[in-house]
């Protein structure tokens, strides 16, 4: 099989250069592969970034990511990076811009994904994507100074924001009949603020475009004020109902730039196994309370009161477990770089196999009764179809991705401890609507419960945490993790003085929420909850 590698060192040959002083291989990677986490690095000449992109489509490659770096402090310009992905390969491209000429080529002619990616990375680096269709802003809201660029080295966070007057242009569309409906940024339930504009002609929804942004809290920009440790703490908050992914993501990537300091005597220096199996456990755990909680909010919106009581009823139990056993609610904070902060007893162990004998059985008695309620069916059937060619295209991940029909889990891609052991199966569907989505939800609940079983059961003993070295500096480490919204991705690189320079992340929401708006085409106004429902994807982890 050709490889993702084999494919730009044919194509380019010498004008691809392989990025190995960046990127530290440890001792023990993260992955089972080699090199930083599994990935290789490639740097091109600016004018070949897009040439390089349009090998990777033929190659099949999906656009992962992409994003700037300001590298001045180290005598360069702005970094360029994309990264692509085919099967359990990921490859890194990087060009280079002069601080005085911020441009480069737009890859959004080969990558609908890099759409939004680009006018982000204009937003906040302020470079500029050329040949880009749309340079709205985004996530930068109208009313900031356009030239406030708030990744650049040079913005000083500290101060408040000038406030300017602004207007965010909305995609119109005209003819007789169609009509818009504003919804929101603010809703009327508890969810985070969002804004969309929506075209119809009477119920039938011809166009949907989405503002978000409204909880952008200079993520990536506190990163850089940060200890590594403290960074974990950050990362656990990108996005609170994926607290373990995200801080798990982070301190892989952190853990793949540096070896680990041994703690006994002929230890290679590596992660405790004990500490790789529990962190697995609880994934596990966030990955089953969010799914029930989704599967009742979906039935809430058809109007299905007593399910989403149900499946509420169980999340709330798995929760207060979580707090019982690790602490917290959401076991937040309980992922640090080199391991956990939290064991669990032998009592601990066999509370939480009872409680999945228990989840079990209530959880099979709510899906007879969601799969035979006709009511329910004639609404997530066939609403909110995302075909799998379009699922494809968009590049989108997770659960989203599996109902869609495409096979993509990073737990099966890119293994880690004890993943390469208890192999997840996964249920892939094609009919990309509503019901596929809440379908492979209450698959992946199943097979959830017996990744927690096989962990317990199979859980080794030992430490549950190691000392580990910071990046030294200018190094760069690459993770992604499979949250229960799916691959979260997470790029970081060590400043001169060894401390954090940048750190990227991409929660699934931001390529998944593109989807939604090619979804409800042609769907009725009505449907629009239940079709986002079923989406639910995070405001938070995409207003970065």
């Amino acid at each position: 099989m050709t490889t993702l590698n084999n494919t730009i060192t044919s194509a380019f040959g010498g004008d691809a250069k392989q990025d190995t002083g960046q990127y530290p291989t440890p001792p023990i990677p993260p992955f089972d592969k080699g090199g930083a986490g599994g990935v290789t690095a490639y740097q091109v000449p600016r004018e070949w970034f897009v040439n390089v992109a349009k090998v990777m489509k033929t190659a099949d490659a999906r656009l992962v990511a992409e994003w700037a770096t300001d590298e001045s402090p180290f005598g360069r310009g702005f970094g360029i990076y994309a990264c692509y992905a085919k099967d359990s390969e990921y490859l890194i491209v990087k060009t280079y811009t002069p601080l005085e000429d911020p441009a480069f080529p737009s890859l959004t002619k080969k990558f609908v994904s890099a759409y939004r990616f680009e006018r982000q990375m204009k937003s906040l680096m302020g470079v500029v994507p050329v040949g880009h269709p749309d340079l709205r802003p985004w996530i930068k809201h109208e009313d900031w100074p356009e030239d406030a660029y708030p990744l650049r080295k040079t913005f000083d966070a500290s101060k408040p924001m000038p406030r300017v007057k602004g207007e965010y242009p909305f995609i119109k569309a005209e003819g007789e009949g169609v009509y818009e409906i504003p919804v929101g940024p603010v809703h009327a339930g508890i969810i985070e603020p969002g804004h969309f504009r929506f075209q119809a002609v009477g119920e039938d929804i011809i166009n949907l475009e989405e503002r978000l942004g409204y909880v952008h809290k200079g993520i990536e920009k506190r990163f850089e004020t940060l200890s590594w440790k403290e960074g974990a703490r950050l990362a656990g908050r990108v996005s609170g109902d994926s607290t373990v992914a995200h801080s798990l993501a982070y301190c892989r990537a952190v853990e793949a730039t540096s070896p680990f300091i041994p703690l006994h005597e002929g230890d290679r220096g590596r992660l405790p196994e004990r500490a790789e199996w529990l962190r697995a456990l609880m994934l596990e755990r966030e990955r089953i309370a969010n799914h029930l909680g989704d599967l009742g909010g979906i039935c809430n919106d058809v109007a299905f009161a007593f399910l989403l009581y149900q499946f509420s009823i169980l999340k709330e139990k798995l929760l207060r477990t979580n707090h019982k056993i690790f602490g917290h609610r959401f076991m937040m904070d309980r992922i640090i770089p080199g391991g956990v902060t939290v064991d669990i007893s032998k009592d601990a162990k066999e509370e939480i196999l009872a409680e999945m004998d228990w989840l079990t059985n209530e959880f099979e008695r709510l899906v007879t009764i969601y799969d035979e309620n006709p009511s329910l069916e004639d609404r997530v059937r066939d609403a909110g179809i995302l075909t799998p060619e379009k699922a494809k295209e968009l590049g989108v991940v997770g659960f989203v991705a599996r109902a869609s029909g495409q096979n993509i889990d990073c737990r099966i891609q890119n293994p880690f401890p004890p993943y390469n052991i208890i192999v997840p199966k996964i249920t892939v569907l094609q009919s990309g609507d509503v019901h596929a989505r809440a379908w492979v939800r209450i698959e992946e609940i199943r097979e959830s419960i017996r990744i927690v079983r096989a962990i317990l059961y199979g859980l080794p003993d030992g430490d549950i945490t190691v000392k580990f070295n910071p990046p030294s500096p200018d190094k760069a480490g690459f993770a992604v993790v499979e949250g229960w919204r799916g691959e979260i991705v997470y790029w970081i690189h060590s400043g001169a003085l060894g401390e954090i320079n940048r750190c990227m992340v991409r929660d699934p929401s931001s390529v998944n929420w593109i989807a939604l708006e090619q979804s409800i085409h042609g769907n009725i106004v009505p449907d629009f909850p239940l079709c986002n429902k079923s989406f639910n994807q995070s405001y938070s982890g995409n207003d970065l």
